[in-house]
């Protein structure tokens, strides 16, 4: 099952202390704690192949509902009541809800990719991972739904 905290990994894309100010807050496009090699890396979700050391490891499989950082999950579940049945599986490097909308920007954003992932719980299947991995080829390679 999902819901534990672990060390996910990926090549940095952000300046060191990005959030030094902030605190965790959503990606925008243009975001100006992005490295020039980090904005690349993102638009063809390079940084995110790091994350193939967690499905080894065992903290993550290839499809699931994407993982959040600890302080931002605390957030989501107070605001969507719905969010944490989201971690009753494993999160994913690529899910349902990645496939079919954009990065988050807002808690509506959210609330639609929770929709997504509880519909993944509910049809999850060897066959629904395998359309869901195809179905992320051209998001990575020609770039669809990212910034």
């Amino acid at each position: 099952l999902g819901g534990a905290a672990f060390t996910i990994y990926k090549f940095r894309s952000m300046y060191v202390n990005a959030e030094g100010k902030s605190g965790a807050v959503w990606a925008t496009v243009n975001d100006p704690r992005v490295t020039p090699l980090g904005r690349f890396m993102r638009k063809f979700r390079v940084d995110e192949w790091p994350q193939l050391i967690n499905v080894v490891n065992g903290d993550m499989n290839i499809v699931g509902p994407r993982p959040e950082r600890p302080s931002i999950v605390a957030r989501l579940r107070e605001d969507i009541r719905e969010y944490p049945l989201r971690q009753r599986v494993k999160p994913g490097i690529t899910g349902l809800a990645q496939i079919n909308l954009s990065y988050d920007s807002c808690i509506d954003d959210v609330r639609a990719k929770v929709r997504y992932d509880l519909e993944y719980l509910r049809r999850q299947s060897l066959a629904e991972d395998l359309l869901i991995m195809a179905k992320t080829v051209p998001t990575m390679v020609l770039k669809v739904r990212g910034w």
